[in-house]
């Protein structure tokens, strides 16, 4: 009767065969490290780095348990906090001698203890929150008016091309901080050029001021158009924050608005500010410009004259001077998409670009009117500006083309992650900056482990003690619950914050309650006189859909405030929804396993220690009986 086949106990072997080694991770800890990451794009990372490293920490007389290349960065991991930063001080005065220009950002990390086969099965630690790990946390503010010029400049770029295309002749077209100013000759092209920025142009308004015999047209961004910018430009810079720094490997970041103009964000597990600013600080801005191929322009390049009068002089990844024009033909914001490639006539390494229908009829009108020319891809770092690639243009473009040349397939990748990334719409400066250190972090999982532990062993001397052998199954299927919890939460690489902790306490509570309707309905079936056998089958068949149903229905309210909730709600609903889940397979299936293993095979069974079952004394049951006959029917 209460017999399990044998495929559920495979199932529920296996079942805790997993959760036990994707819990392992967890108990290893953490171990300090030294981070070494590359600042500029043309610096890169290799096995003569690691070896570069690894000579550093011999001269300085530490001993490092391992020094490897993970990704793109050189990690090097210590036993102590001690030879950690005094490993970091040596590191940087070899690698970066000359602090005002840094070639590599060296910081402290802290990096899992886990062996190699449990990495190499994906067992790894589920993540800690910022109020559990430490790290750090920052204040952005956007600068609101670098966006709506930044706009005013593709506006003038617009409206230079939209005006040649409707072959309307001007004096010239001029930014002038966040207005255009555009000077006519004669008032029909006035009005024309009026007319276009009119039936085109619904985010300007224009203005006329009269210049000798001349007109000078003034455009500015409207109002709600200017807001509609700075909102824009806000969401674009957490989207961009976001991809980079998921790019770049930071585990479960926190990046969420603030007022009108500033950005939050949080780096759980980063021990130094260095290391986050360098993440935020490679938020770069892409730009696509014409070389400047004049006579001027290549004596400047070449060092032997001064650039010329609309041109800068940027470094190349070579190392060489490119000298481009200023005016911006493409921005990161045309751009949809880059990724790697090969080559299908040269086999070479070539990154395949897509940009959006108003970039692609640009680009189209563009490479049409400078076919043999160079356009350089100019990309912004930290306030410098770097040439990546300045590839010739070889036919007419449009929506898709590509860059190739001197490239390697790592420098391909590169490239198209940085392109992919995208680019800030606006500045932003630091105004708040927070360090969270491992050891408040570690006070606080020393308190919430012992909050759930407590509980533990309460809820379990309590089951105990009340249904005796069934309360000690209860109490091994609860250990099953918390360790399915842990070991899915590890598989998802979820965060764990403090709210997460008590949502865990909280689960444990509610993972009993299922055991204690399943106890009672088993007790109310021995009390009416069942069988000892058929009380344990109907108990557990009769108490499912209550389980089921008040399970279900705070399923529900979990997934309300995941689908609702942000920061730390989000991560207390994460938790109690995959709670629900695992207390539905532990109290149930799990622990009807272990009755069956016990009783299950014990054909004359008399009697189960289920604690004391209170009968109805035999007067007060016929009672009882005789009230209930006495009640009048239900119609």
């Amino acid at each position: 009767m209460n017999r399990y086949p044998i495929w559920k106990y495979a199932v529920i072997v296996i079942a805790l065969l997993m959760a036990a080694l994707y819990t392992l991770p967890n108990l290893f800890g953490e171990a300090p490290a030294v981070q070494v990451s590359s600042l500029k794009t043309a610096v890169k990372l290799d096995a003569a780095t690691v070896e570069r490293v690894e000579q550093v920490i011999k001269e300085a007389g530490l001993v490092a348990t391992q020094v490897s290349l993970d990704g793109t960065s050189v990690r090097a991991r210590f036993n102590s906090t001690d030879s950690q930063l005094k490993a970091k001080d040596a590191i940087e005065k070899v690698l970066i001698p000359d602090a005002s220009d840094p070639s590599y950002v060296v910081a402290l990390n802290l990096l899992s203890r886990s062996p190699d086969w449990l990495t190499a099965i994906s067992a790894r630690p589920m993540y800690l929150g910022l109020d559990l790990r430490g790290g750090v946390h920052f204040m952005l503010q956007v600068d609101m008016q670098a966006a709506l010029t930044k706009k005013a400049e593709s506006f003038a770029g617009d409206l230079r091309l939209t005006l040649r295309e409707k072959n309307i002749r001007h004096g010239g077209i001029s930014r002038n901080g966040q207005t255009i100013d555009i000077r006519v000759r004669d008032q029909a092209t006035l009005e024309a050029a009026s007319g276009v920025i009119q039936d085109q142009f619904a985010d300007l308004q224009t203005s006329t001021v009269p210049e000798g015999g001349e007109f000078k047209l003034i455009a500015s961004i409207r109002p709600e158009a200017a807001r509609r910018v700075q909102e824009q430009a806000l969401k674009q810079n957490i989207v961009t924050l976001h991809n980079r720094i998921n790019e770049l490997g930071v585990a479960e970041p926190v990046i969420q608005q603030q007022g009108l103009d500033r950005i939050v964000v949080q780096l759980p597990g980063v021990q130094d500010t260095a290391k986050a600013k360098d993440i935020l600080g490679r938020t770069a801005t892409l730009e696509m410009r014409l070389v400047d191929e004049s006579a001027e322009g290549r004596a400047a390049e070449s060092g032997s004259g001064a650039v010329p009068f609309g041109s800068e002089r940027f470094p190349g990844r070579d190392g060489r001077a490119v000298i481009v024009k200023k005016q911006v033909i493409l921005t990161g914001e045309s751009l949809t998409d880059a990724q790697p490639g090969f080559d299908s006539q040269s086999q070479q390494p070539k990154v395949d670009l897509t940009v959006d229908a108003k970039g692609g009829r640009i680009m189209r009108d563009t490479s049409r009117e400078n076919v043999k020319k160079r356009m350089a891809i100019v990309l912004f770092e930290k306030g410098r500006g770097e040439v990546l690639t300045a590839p010739v243009i070889q036919s007419e473009l449009g929506n898709r083309f590509q860059i190739s040349g001197s490239m390697t397939v790592s420098e391909a990748n590169d490239l198209a992650l940085l392109l992919r990334a995208g680019s800030l719409a606006a500045p932003m400066d630091i105004i708040e900056e927070r360090t969270i250190g491992p050891s408040l972090g570690a006070e606080n999982i020393a308190k919430g482990f012992s909050s759930v532990i407590w509980g533990f062993l309460v809820i379990v001397a309590f089951m105990g003690a009340y249904y005796m052998l069934f309360g000690l199954f209860s109490g091994l299927a609860l250990a099953v619950n918390l360790l399915l919890l842990i070991a899915v939460l590890s598989m998802l690489q979820a965060t764990l914050t403090l709210p997460g902790m008590a949502a865990m306490a909280l689960a444990l509570g509610m993972a009993i309650d299922s055991n204690v309707l399943i106890n009672e309905r088993v007790r109310e079936e021995l009390r009416g006189g069942a069988s000892p056998q058929a009380a344990i089958q109907i108990g557990y068949d009769r108490a499912w859909a209550t389980i089921f149903d008040s399970n279900i229905t705070t399923l529900i309210a979990g997934l309300a405030l995941l689908a609702f909730g942000s920061g730390p709600v989000r991560g207390f609903a994460v938790v109690h929804c995959i709670g629900i889940l695992t207390s539905m397979f532990s109290a149930v299936f799990f622990s009807r396993g272990l009755v069956n293993a016990w009783y299950g095979r014990q054909k004359k069974l008399k009697s189960i220690s289920i604690g004391t079952i209170w009968r109805a004394a035999p007067d007060a049951a016929a009672s009882d009986k005789t009230a209930r006959k006495s009640l009048p029917s239900a119609p």
